[in-house]
């Protein structure tokens, strides 16, 4: 993958946060040296430094500006180190009491090349069109995902705000056996470019391929709507289910943290 896979995403990551912040009800800062949200989530990693293109120089004062930010809304936030960013924040952040949160790997795949490979025939997904499908999204990331509750219960705030009407650049999933809804993932399109975020299963019905499966049909729907291709973050457990589907690891982002 070139760089400019890289470029494209940084840019689909950092609108998939801003687009969530805003819609809730975000303070957001963005300039020529950083973007940054404020949404209102309970979960620090929604609250985030998504962009940093300031000279190192100016690293202090906005490692400084983030943290001071924070406290305002009583609220956990984030820092995504990228590639993008100038080098000297990790060092930076931890003196200002940042966690280190580890690392990520972006990936990307062509969807051209979207790898022919045997899925979990049993498992089928729809779009979600209405508020009972994004219950039992919810549902599924309540029982599986981040900090579970209080993060599915935002998160599916967030997209009721945003709607689900099919023009919108967010298209959500849920995948189910028997109609028992085991799975999720969402898609958020920036031009041809398609971030699969929230992919998810159920504890209960883990190992059995819903993820690779319900990823492979949330590319199969971008293709539609236009995406050539797709980029996601992945935690070193997860990166052979998707090298399987045909991404690669194009860089590693790191993730810094402040509770409230």
């Amino acid at each position: 993958m070139s760089t400019a896979a890289a470029d494209l995403i940084e840019a689909n990551f950092s609108e998939f946060l801003l687009s969530m912040g805003r819609a809730g009800g975000a303070s957001e800062r963005s300039d020529d040296e950083i973007a940054w949200t404020i949404g209102g989530s309970p979960i620090g990693y929604h609250n985030a430094v998504v962009r940093c293109t300031a000279p190192e120089g100016r690293s202090s004062a906005l490692v400084d500006e983030w943290r001071d930010a924070l406290p305002h809304h009583s609220l956990p936030g984030s820092w995504h180190c990228t590639p993008g960013h100038p080098r000297d924040p990790p060092r930076l952040l931890l003196e200002a009491g940042f966690d280190d949160g580890g690392d990520e790997s972006a990936m990307a795949a062509q969807i051209s090349h979207l790898a022919d490979v045997p899925m979990a025939t049993e498992l089928q997904v729809t779009p979600v069109e209405d508020s009972s499908a994004l219950n039992e999204y919810r549902q599924i990331l309540t029982a599986g995902f981040g900090e579970g509750p209080k993060e599915a219960d935002w998160v599916a705030s967030v997209f009721a705000a945003i709607g689900l009407e099919s023009h919108s650049p967010w298209r959500h999933f849920v995948g189910r056996v028997d109609d028992d809804p085991v799975a999720t993932a969402s898609t958020f399109l920036t031009d041809a470019t398609a971030g699969i975020y929230f992919v998810c299963t159920r504890p209960d019905a883990r190992r059995r391929g819903f993820g690779a499966a319900i990823t492979h049909e949330a590319m199969r729907h971008a293709a539609r709507d236009g995406a050539t291709l797709a980029v996601l973050g992945s935690s070193p457990t997860g990166q052979r289910v998707y090298e399987r589907l045909g991404f690669r690891t194009v860089f590693s982002s790191r993730l810094f943290e402040l509770d409230s």
